[in-house]
């Protein structure tokens, strides 16, 4: 695989500076059912990353320590993480809202009975991937079938009260791009999918996100092997939008990978960028128990573009 650190290093992205921490975004591994072109941490089925419990015992503290909001986890597929289910019944007694970054192809793997109704019954948040409403993009980018099994599991989802009006259970979609290009209009996009999803499957959720491909990992490679990687980024810089930095993810949220180090966003951590606090780093969670980071220096480099290219794009989608 191609490094693409060495080509984002050298940047002139706008130095900014952290809030007070909202969202605690932790990496639960890497093993993951599926390899998707555009995943940006290399997740698929022979990864062997695991968060353990010492480590998830430092998320719980840190969330009752800082009074975080949320609790957002991903992976790789994080509900593969033995300690899953655990780790989201304590945050939802610590009253935070806790977020599962769901491939809907989990919830009918072996070992994963019961899973839906668990996230109904802990009234988690489902951010579900389906980066397209038709059957042939969708395998085309993660594989023969997927479509169908996810599909189903919106139907799951559903049949549970997720996605549908006045039972609380959010149902949101994510919508990646094929290839190097951005994201379409979010709004006109959910439109589609709702229209599609709806007519062909009875299939209704809250809100779909546009979020767009970062030139890193996977995607990164892929664009370098295909001589595609400086025109994306060119792409990405030419649209960049000055209104979109004042919300951009990293400046409310910590990303914790599955060993416990920080960064100020997923995306960093995929680069090995550390946060960088006190003249300190390589600095893991349990390190920043009792710090305040707001005020603190983001580490920016010439993928962050990629936040603030078009409509802006962040894990909850659009930014304007």
């Amino acid at each position: 695989m191609h490094a693409t650190l060495p080509l984002l290093e050298v940047t002139d992205f706008p130095a900014i500076r952290r809030r007070r921490v909202e969202t605690l975004q932790v990496n639960l591994g890497y093993t993951c059912n599926q390899s998707c072109l555009h995943c940006h941490v290399n997740a698929g089925p022979n990864r062997t990353e695991q968060m353990d419990r010492e480590t998830v015992e430092t998320v719980l503290a840190y969330l009752a320590a800082a009074k975080v909001k949320t609790l957002d986890l991903t992976g790789g597929a994080p509900e593969l993480n033995p300690l899953f289910r655990e780790l989201v019944t304590r945050a939802r007694a610590l009253e935070a809202e806790v977020i599962d970054r769901c491939n809907l192809t989990i919830l009918e793997e072996p070992g994963q009975e019961g899973l839906a109704e668990f996230l109904a019954a802990q009234r988690v948040q489902v951010v579900a991937s389906l980066p397209c409403y038709t059957q042939e993009l969708v395998d085309r980018q993660r594989g023969k079938g997927v479509y169908e099994l996810s599909v189903r599991g919106l139907q799951r989802l559903n049949a549970l009260g997720y996605g549908r009006p006045d039972t609380g259970l959010l149902l949101n979609l994510v919508y990646n791009p094929q290839g190097a290009s951005l994201p379409p209009p979010q709004e006109t996009l959910e439109a589609d999918y709702r229209r599609v999803l709806g007519e062909s499957f009875g299939i209704g959720f809250n809100h779909l996100f546009a979020i767009t491909n970062m030139p890193i990992a996977r995607f990164g490679s892929t664009l370098i092997s295909k001589g595609q990687f400086n025109a994306y980024m060119k792409l990405l810089r030419d649209s960049y939008r000055e209104e979109t930095l004042d919300a951009v993810m990293c400046r409310t949220l910590l990303s914790v990978d599955w060993q416990g180090h920080v960064y100020d966003c997923d995306f960093n951590q995929m680069l090995n960028l550390p946060l960088q606090h006190a003249g300190k780093t390589r600095l893991r969670l349990a390190d920043l128990l009792g710090q305040d980071l707001e005020g603190n220096a983001i580490v920016v480099r010439q993928h962050c573009f990629g936040c603030t290219a078009g409509q802006g794009s962040s894990c909850g989608g659009a930014l304007s």
